[in-house]
Protein backbone atom coordinates (compact mmCIF):
# COMPACT_ATOMS: atom_id res chain seq x y z
CA UNK A 1 0.00 0.00 0.00
CA UNK A 2 1.39 3.86 -0.81
CA UNK A 3 2.89 6.22 1.38
CA UNK A 4 0.51 9.11 2.06
CA UNK A 5 1.49 12.68 3.15
CA UNK A 6 -1.17 13.78 6.01
CA UNK A 7 -1.54 17.26 7.24
CA UNK A 8 -3.06 18.60 10.19
CA UNK A 9 -3.46 21.99 11.81
CA UNK A 10 -1.50 22.26 15.59
CA UNK A 11 -4.15 24.24 16.90
CA UNK A 12 -6.47 20.19 17.20
CA UNK A 13 -3.64 18.36 17.73
CA UNK A 14 -3.67 16.25 21.31
CA UNK A 15 -0.53 14.78 22.46
CA UNK A 16 -1.24 11.74 24.39
CA UNK A 17 2.50 12.11 25.61
CA UNK A 18 2.96 14.35 28.96
CA UNK A 19 5.54 16.03 27.11
CA UNK A 20 4.07 18.63 24.61
CA UNK A 21 5.05 18.62 21.24
CA UNK A 22 4.32 22.11 19.39
CA UNK A 23 7.96 22.85 20.99
CA UNK A 24 9.81 20.57 18.73
CA UNK A 25 10.93 21.48 15.48
CA UNK A 26 12.51 18.56 14.93
CA UNK A 27 11.08 14.97 13.57
CA UNK A 28 9.77 12.78 15.80
CA UNK A 29 10.46 9.13 15.49
CA UNK A 30 6.93 7.01 15.93
CA UNK A 31 8.49 3.68 16.03
CA UNK A 32 9.91 0.87 14.02
CA UNK A 33 7.26 -0.96 11.41
CA UNK A 34 8.68 -3.68 8.75
CA UNK A 35 11.89 -2.64 8.99
CA UNK A 36 10.78 1.21 7.88
CA UNK A 37 11.30 4.31 10.07
CA UNK A 38 7.64 6.41 10.08
CA UNK A 39 8.27 10.31 11.61
CA UNK A 40 6.74 12.89 12.74
CA UNK A 41 8.15 16.61 11.74
CA UNK A 42 5.80 19.04 13.84
CA UNK A 43 6.78 23.15 12.15
CA UNK A 44 5.32 26.11 13.12
CA UNK A 45 1.33 25.67 12.12
CA UNK A 46 1.52 22.81 10.80
CA UNK A 47 2.54 18.58 11.96
CA UNK A 48 2.99 16.38 9.24
CA UNK A 49 2.49 12.74 9.56
CA UNK A 50 4.64 10.01 6.93
CA UNK A 51 2.14 6.93 7.19
CA UNK A 52 2.03 3.96 5.39
CA UNK A 53 -2.10 3.18 6.16
CA UNK A 54 -4.88 4.46 6.09
CA UNK A 55 -8.07 2.69 7.27
CA UNK A 56 -11.28 3.56 8.89
CA UNK A 57 -11.32 1.82 12.42
CA UNK A 58 -8.15 0.07 14.53
CA UNK A 59 -9.47 -2.52 16.26
CA UNK A 60 -7.62 -3.80 19.13
CA UNK A 61 -8.03 -7.40 20.56
CA UNK A 62 -9.95 -10.30 18.15
CA UNK A 63 -11.54 -12.29 20.69
CA UNK A 64 -16.07 -12.58 20.47
CA UNK A 65 -15.96 -8.44 21.02
CA UNK A 66 -13.89 -7.53 18.38
CA UNK A 67 -14.27 -10.30 15.66
CA UNK A 68 -17.79 -9.19 15.82
CA UNK A 69 -17.14 -5.93 15.65
CA UNK A 70 -15.07 -6.65 12.90
CA UNK A 71 -17.72 -8.51 10.54
CA UNK A 72 -19.90 -5.22 10.90
CA UNK A 73 -16.90 -3.07 9.22
CA UNK A 74 -16.75 -5.73 7.03
CA UNK A 75 -20.67 -5.41 5.36
CA UNK A 76 -20.34 -1.84 5.44
CA UNK A 77 -17.09 -1.35 3.22
CA UNK A 78 -15.27 0.09 6.23
CA UNK A 79 -11.53 -0.47 6.50
CA UNK A 80 -10.09 -1.96 9.41
CA UNK A 81 -6.59 -3.34 10.94
CA UNK A 82 -6.70 -5.69 14.09
CA UNK A 83 -3.40 -6.14 16.78
CA UNK A 84 -3.71 -9.25 18.58
CA UNK A 85 -0.82 -10.53 21.15
CA UNK A 86 -2.69 -13.62 22.72
CA UNK A 87 -2.43 -11.92 26.21
CA UNK A 88 -6.14 -12.55 26.77
CA UNK A 89 -7.71 -16.00 26.43
CA UNK A 90 -11.11 -15.72 27.43
CA UNK A 91 -12.75 -16.68 24.02
CA UNK A 92 -10.54 -19.48 23.42
CA UNK A 93 -11.37 -21.33 26.81
CA UNK A 94 -14.90 -20.18 26.63
CA UNK A 95 -17.59 -22.67 26.79
CA UNK A 96 -19.15 -21.15 24.02
CA UNK A 97 -22.63 -22.40 25.18
CA UNK A 98 -25.37 -20.41 23.92
CA UNK A 99 -28.46 -20.69 26.85
CA UNK A 100 -31.28 -18.30 26.80
CA UNK A 101 -32.23 -18.96 30.73
CA UNK A 102 -30.46 -19.20 33.68
CA UNK A 103 -31.08 -22.45 35.41
CA UNK A 104 -30.02 -21.49 38.82
CA UNK A 105 -32.82 -18.88 38.94
CA UNK A 106 -35.09 -19.93 36.56
CA UNK A 107 -35.08 -16.28 35.01
CA UNK A 108 -34.46 -15.37 31.43
CA UNK A 109 -31.27 -14.50 30.12
CA UNK A 110 -30.97 -10.53 29.31
CA UNK A 111 -32.76 -10.05 26.03
CA UNK A 112 -32.29 -13.14 25.17
CA UNK A 113 -34.75 -13.58 22.31
CA UNK A 114 -33.62 -10.27 20.79
CA UNK A 115 -30.16 -11.44 21.02
CA UNK A 116 -30.50 -15.03 19.69
CA UNK A 117 -32.45 -13.38 16.56
CA UNK A 118 -29.36 -11.53 16.03
CA UNK A 119 -26.34 -13.56 16.91
CA UNK A 120 -27.54 -17.28 15.42
CA UNK A 121 -27.69 -16.18 11.82
CA UNK A 122 -24.53 -14.32 12.53
CA UNK A 123 -22.75 -17.17 13.26
CA UNK A 124 -24.47 -19.44 10.25
CA UNK A 125 -22.87 -15.98 8.02
CA UNK A 126 -19.70 -17.08 9.16
CA UNK A 127 -19.56 -21.02 8.53
CA UNK A 128 -20.28 -19.93 5.44
CA UNK A 129 -18.09 -17.06 4.88
CA UNK A 130 -15.06 -19.29 6.32
CA UNK A 131 -16.36 -22.83 5.17
CA UNK A 132 -16.04 -24.21 9.03
CA UNK A 133 -18.53 -25.78 11.23
CA UNK A 134 -19.21 -23.51 14.34
CA UNK A 135 -22.39 -23.95 15.76
CA UNK A 136 -23.86 -27.02 17.37
CA UNK A 137 -27.44 -26.92 18.03
CA UNK A 138 -28.66 -29.59 21.11
CA UNK A 139 -31.56 -29.69 23.75
CA UNK A 140 -29.58 -29.08 27.71
CA UNK A 141 -31.10 -31.07 30.10
CA UNK A 142 -31.42 -29.67 34.04
CA UNK A 143 -30.70 -32.36 36.83
CA UNK A 144 -33.13 -31.71 39.10
CA UNK A 145 -32.00 -31.84 42.69
CA UNK A 146 -35.42 -32.36 44.44
CA UNK A 147 -39.23 -32.73 44.12
CA UNK A 148 -39.64 -28.56 44.92
CA UNK A 149 -37.05 -28.02 42.36
CA UNK A 150 -39.10 -29.32 39.60
CA UNK A 151 -41.81 -27.43 41.41
CA UNK A 152 -39.88 -24.07 40.63
CA UNK A 153 -39.59 -25.29 36.84
CA UNK A 154 -43.18 -25.29 36.13
CA UNK A 155 -43.83 -22.36 37.85
CA UNK A 156 -41.02 -21.16 35.55
CA UNK A 157 -42.82 -22.12 32.68
CA UNK A 158 -45.45 -19.32 33.56
CA UNK A 159 -43.21 -16.79 32.73
CA UNK A 160 -43.71 -15.51 28.91
CA UNK A 161 -40.69 -14.75 28.57
CA UNK A 162 -39.45 -18.52 29.35
CA UNK A 163 -42.26 -20.01 28.14
CA UNK A 164 -40.70 -20.91 24.54
CA UNK A 165 -38.05 -22.21 26.10
CA UNK A 166 -39.25 -24.65 28.70
CA UNK A 167 -40.72 -28.32 27.90
CA UNK A 168 -43.68 -28.72 29.86
CA UNK A 169 -42.91 -32.54 30.11
CA UNK A 170 -40.47 -33.93 32.48
CA UNK A 171 -38.14 -36.41 31.25
CA UNK A 172 -38.38 -39.53 33.27
CA UNK A 173 -35.68 -41.62 31.52
CA UNK A 174 -32.40 -43.05 32.91
CA UNK A 175 -29.09 -42.08 31.09
CA UNK A 176 -26.03 -44.73 31.16
CA UNK A 177 -23.29 -43.37 33.94
CA UNK A 178 -25.92 -40.06 34.99
CA UNK A 179 -27.06 -39.55 38.61
CA UNK A 180 -30.61 -38.02 38.50
CA UNK A 181 -33.47 -39.01 41.10
CA UNK A 182 -35.84 -36.21 39.77
CA UNK A 183 -35.89 -36.69 36.02
CA UNK A 184 -34.76 -34.18 33.97
CA UNK A 185 -36.11 -30.81 32.51
CA UNK A 186 -35.18 -30.09 28.84
CA UNK A 187 -34.03 -26.47 27.56
CA UNK A 188 -35.07 -25.65 24.21
CA UNK A 189 -33.28 -23.44 21.72
CA UNK A 190 -29.62 -23.88 23.28
CA UNK A 191 -26.32 -24.98 21.08
CA UNK A 192 -23.21 -24.21 21.55
CA UNK A 193 -20.52 -22.36 19.28
CA UNK A 194 -16.77 -23.76 18.71
CA UNK A 195 -14.92 -20.51 20.33
CA UNK A 196 -11.19 -21.69 19.59
CA UNK A 197 -12.34 -22.26 15.88
CA UNK A 198 -14.04 -19.60 15.21
CA UNK A 199 -11.72 -17.05 16.57
CA UNK A 200 -8.42 -18.71 15.26
CA UNK A 201 -10.02 -19.60 11.89
CA UNK A 202 -10.83 -15.97 11.86
CA UNK A 203 -7.22 -14.63 12.88
CA UNK A 204 -5.61 -16.51 10.02
CA UNK A 205 -8.82 -15.11 7.72
CA UNK A 206 -7.54 -11.72 8.62
CA UNK A 207 -3.80 -12.72 8.49
CA UNK A 208 -4.19 -13.54 4.95
CA UNK A 209 -5.99 -10.81 4.33
CA UNK A 210 -2.98 -8.74 5.69
CA UNK A 211 -5.80 -7.14 7.84
CA UNK A 212 -3.83 -7.83 11.55
CA UNK A 213 -0.91 -7.77 13.63
CA UNK A 214 0.25 -9.80 16.18
CA UNK A 215 1.88 -7.45 18.14
CA UNK A 216 1.37 -5.52 21.32
CA UNK A 217 -0.50 -2.19 21.26
CA UNK A 218 1.29 0.69 23.09
CA UNK A 219 -1.41 2.87 23.81
CA UNK A 220 1.89 6.14 24.20
CA UNK A 221 2.10 5.78 20.17
CA UNK A 222 -1.41 7.23 20.08
CA UNK A 223 -1.33 10.71 18.53
CA UNK A 224 -4.86 12.37 18.54
CA UNK A 225 -6.08 14.99 15.43
CA UNK A 226 -9.47 16.57 15.15
CA UNK A 227 -10.97 14.26 12.97
CA UNK A 228 -8.87 11.49 13.40
CA UNK A 229 -5.57 10.22 14.57
CA UNK A 230 -2.59 8.34 14.14
CA UNK A 231 -0.88 5.33 15.72
CA UNK A 232 2.56 4.50 14.58
CA UNK A 233 2.43 3.54 10.92
CA UNK A 234 -1.35 3.89 10.57
CA UNK A 235 -3.76 6.58 10.18
CA UNK A 236 -7.20 6.18 11.33
CA UNK A 237 -10.42 7.58 12.68
CA UNK A 238 -11.50 5.93 15.55
CA UNK A 239 -9.68 2.65 17.76
CA UNK A 240 -12.36 0.11 19.14
CA UNK A 241 -10.59 -1.71 22.10
CA UNK A 242 -11.89 -5.23 22.35
CA UNK A 243 -9.13 -6.42 24.96
CA UNK A 244 -11.29 -8.08 27.44
CA UNK A 245 -9.37 -7.96 30.72
CA UNK A 246 -6.40 -6.36 29.22
CA UNK A 247 -8.55 -3.27 29.71
CA UNK A 248 -7.25 -3.15 33.27
CA UNK A 249 -4.13 -1.63 31.95
CA UNK A 250 -5.76 0.52 29.32
CA UNK A 251 -5.08 4.52 30.54
CA UNK A 252 -8.26 5.31 28.67
CA UNK A 253 -10.51 2.92 29.89
CA UNK A 254 -9.52 1.51 33.05
CA UNK A 255 -11.82 3.99 35.19
CA UNK A 256 -14.40 1.29 34.49
CA UNK A 257 -15.64 -1.17 37.08
CA UNK A 258 -14.31 -4.07 35.28
CA UNK A 259 -13.74 -7.35 37.31
CA UNK A 260 -11.74 -10.56 36.38
CA UNK A 261 -13.71 -13.79 37.30
CA UNK A 262 -11.33 -16.96 36.74
CA UNK A 263 -12.76 -19.81 35.03
CA UNK A 264 -11.61 -23.17 34.83
CA UNK A 265 -12.75 -26.18 32.43
CA UNK A 266 -11.71 -30.02 32.17
CA UNK A 267 -12.03 -32.22 29.36
CA UNK A 268 -12.27 -35.79 29.93
CA UNK A 269 -12.58 -39.20 28.17
CA UNK A 270 -15.65 -41.25 29.28
CA UNK A 271 -16.15 -44.20 26.56
CA UNK A 272 -19.05 -45.56 28.84
CA UNK A 273 -20.77 -41.99 28.77
CA UNK A 274 -23.17 -41.70 25.43
CA UNK A 275 -25.02 -38.53 25.31
CA UNK A 276 -25.84 -36.22 22.58
CA UNK A 277 -27.29 -33.54 25.45
CA UNK A 278 -25.84 -30.60 27.63
CA UNK A 279 -26.02 -32.07 30.75
CA UNK A 280 -26.53 -29.04 33.65
CA UNK A 281 -26.30 -29.32 37.13
CA UNK A 282 -23.94 -27.89 39.44
CA UNK A 283 -21.86 -28.09 36.45
CA UNK A 284 -22.01 -28.52 32.80
CA UNK A 285 -20.83 -31.78 30.89
CA UNK A 286 -20.53 -31.29 26.88
CA UNK A 287 -20.02 -33.47 24.40
CA UNK A 288 -17.37 -33.11 21.75
CA UNK A 289 -17.37 -36.26 20.30
CA UNK A 290 -15.44 -39.49 20.36
CA UNK A 291 -16.51 -40.01 24.12
CA UNK A 292 -14.78 -36.49 24.94
CA UNK A 293 -16.49 -34.21 27.23
CA UNK A 294 -16.21 -30.80 28.28
CA UNK A 295 -16.64 -29.97 32.03
CA UNK A 296 -17.38 -26.47 33.83
CA UNK A 297 -16.79 -24.47 35.05
CA UNK A 298 -15.55 -22.97 37.97
CA UNK A 299 -15.67 -18.71 39.61
CA UNK A 300 -12.72 -17.90 40.87
CA UNK A 301 -12.80 -14.40 42.32
CA UNK A 302 -9.29 -14.30 44.20
CA UNK A 303 -6.75 -16.20 41.58
CA UNK A 304 -6.43 -12.97 39.23
CA UNK A 305 -3.54 -15.72 37.29
CA UNK A 306 -4.90 -16.96 33.65
CA UNK A 307 -3.37 -20.73 34.44
CA UNK A 308 -5.26 -23.90 35.17
CA UNK A 309 -4.81 -24.38 39.19
CA UNK A 310 -4.88 -27.77 41.05
CA UNK A 311 -7.95 -26.34 43.02
CA UNK A 312 -9.91 -25.76 40.32
CA UNK A 313 -9.19 -29.14 39.02
CA UNK A 314 -10.35 -30.62 42.46
CA UNK A 315 -13.20 -28.66 42.42
CA UNK A 316 -14.04 -29.60 38.95
CA UNK A 317 -13.49 -33.47 39.69
CA UNK A 318 -15.78 -33.24 42.91
CA UNK A 319 -18.86 -31.43 41.20
CA UNK A 320 -18.55 -34.04 38.12
CA UNK A 321 -18.55 -37.07 40.23
CA UNK A 322 -21.97 -36.26 42.15
CA UNK A 323 -23.55 -36.33 38.75
CA UNK A 324 -21.68 -38.87 36.71
CA UNK A 325 -20.93 -42.45 38.15
CA UNK A 326 -18.82 -44.15 35.06
CA UNK A 327 -14.59 -44.34 34.47
CA UNK A 328 -13.21 -41.36 32.94
CA UNK A 329 -9.53 -39.69 32.38
CA UNK A 330 -8.80 -35.83 32.05
CA UNK A 331 -6.97 -35.03 28.91
CA UNK A 332 -7.00 -31.18 29.44
CA UNK A 333 -7.39 -28.38 31.42
CA UNK A 334 -7.65 -24.77 30.53
CA UNK A 335 -8.52 -21.63 32.38
CA UNK A 336 -9.11 -18.03 31.45
CA UNK A 337 -10.38 -14.56 32.69
CA UNK A 338 -13.72 -13.61 32.16
CA UNK A 339 -14.72 -9.42 32.20
CA UNK A 340 -17.49 -9.10 34.34
CA UNK A 341 -19.15 -5.91 34.92
CA UNK A 342 -21.56 -5.03 38.01
CA UNK A 343 -25.14 -5.62 36.64
CA UNK A 344 -24.11 -8.30 34.29
CA UNK A 345 -24.57 -5.46 31.20
CA UNK A 346 -21.49 -4.96 28.97
CA UNK A 347 -19.48 -1.62 28.11
CA UNK A 348 -19.70 0.14 24.97
CA UNK A 349 -19.17 3.38 23.91
CA UNK A 350 -16.81 6.21 23.07
CA UNK A 351 -14.70 7.83 25.69
CA UNK A 352 -16.20 10.98 26.83
CA UNK A 353 -13.21 12.84 26.34
CA UNK A 354 -12.06 11.56 23.41
CA UNK A 355 -14.41 10.62 20.04
CA UNK A 356 -11.55 8.83 18.55
CA UNK A 357 -11.60 6.25 21.17
CA UNK A 358 -14.43 3.50 21.57
CA UNK A 359 -14.65 0.82 23.97
CA UNK A 360 -16.78 -2.73 23.15
CA UNK A 361 -15.81 -4.74 26.12
CA UNK A 362 -17.20 -6.52 29.38
CA UNK A 363 -19.46 -9.96 27.65
CA UNK A 364 -19.04 -11.91 30.65
CA UNK A 365 -20.01 -15.64 30.66
CA UNK A 366 -22.65 -15.01 27.68
CA UNK A 367 -20.31 -13.70 25.16
CA UNK A 368 -21.14 -15.87 22.60
CA UNK A 369 -25.06 -14.52 22.57
CA UNK A 370 -23.97 -10.70 23.23
CA UNK A 371 -21.38 -10.01 21.03
CA UNK A 372 -23.29 -9.49 17.55
CA UNK A 373 -26.39 -7.56 19.36
CA UNK A 374 -23.59 -4.98 20.90
CA UNK A 375 -21.54 -4.88 17.99
CA UNK A 376 -24.31 -4.01 15.77
CA UNK A 377 -25.44 -1.23 17.84
CA UNK A 378 -21.97 0.39 18.42
CA UNK A 379 -21.65 0.67 14.90
CA UNK A 380 -25.05 2.03 14.36
CA UNK A 381 -24.27 4.44 17.18
CA UNK A 382 -20.69 5.25 15.40
CA UNK A 383 -22.07 5.75 12.45
CA UNK A 384 -25.09 6.86 11.76
CA UNK A 385 -25.32 8.38 15.61
CA UNK A 386 -27.93 6.41 17.01
CA UNK A 387 -28.51 6.10 20.76
CA UNK A 388 -27.19 3.33 22.72
CA UNK A 389 -29.18 1.50 25.08
CA UNK A 390 -28.43 3.01 28.29
CA UNK A 391 -27.92 -0.29 30.38
CA UNK A 392 -24.50 -0.93 28.19
CA UNK A 393 -23.70 2.49 27.58
CA UNK A 394 -20.25 3.53 29.35
CA UNK A 395 -21.87 7.03 30.23
CA UNK A 396 -23.65 5.24 32.85
CA UNK A 397 -20.04 5.34 34.41
CA UNK A 398 -19.18 8.77 34.07
CA UNK A 399 -18.75 10.01 37.50
CA UNK A 400 -15.94 7.43 37.85
CA UNK A 401 -13.70 9.32 35.56
CA UNK A 402 -14.30 12.65 37.41
CA UNK A 403 -13.38 10.82 40.73
CA UNK A 404 -10.61 9.51 38.61
CA UNK A 405 -9.68 13.13 37.49
CA UNK A 406 -10.23 14.97 40.57
CA UNK A 407 -8.06 12.08 42.39
CA UNK A 408 -4.52 12.83 39.87
CA UNK A 409 -5.30 16.50 39.77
Amino acid sequence: MGRFFFEAISSFHYSLHAKKRESLNKPFNLGYTDKETYFIRIKKHKIAYFCSMKVDYIIVGLGLAGLAFAEQLTAANKSFVVFEDDSQTSSLVAGGVYNPVILKRYTPVWNAKEQLEIALPFYEKIEKKLNISIDEKFTIKKVFKSIEDQNNWFAAIDKPKLTPYLDTQLDTNSYTGILANFSFGNVKEAGRIDTKKLVESYRNFLNEQQLIRFEKFNYNDINLQENGLVYNDINASKIVFCEGFGMKLNPFFNYLPLNEVKGELLTIHAPLLNINFLLKSSLFVLPLGNHLFKVGATFNWTDKTAAPSNEGKKELIEKLETIIDVPYTIVDQTAGMRPTVSGRRPLVGVHPDYHQLVLLNGLGTRGVMIAPTVAEELFQHLENNKDLDDEIAISRFKHLLDKKDKATT
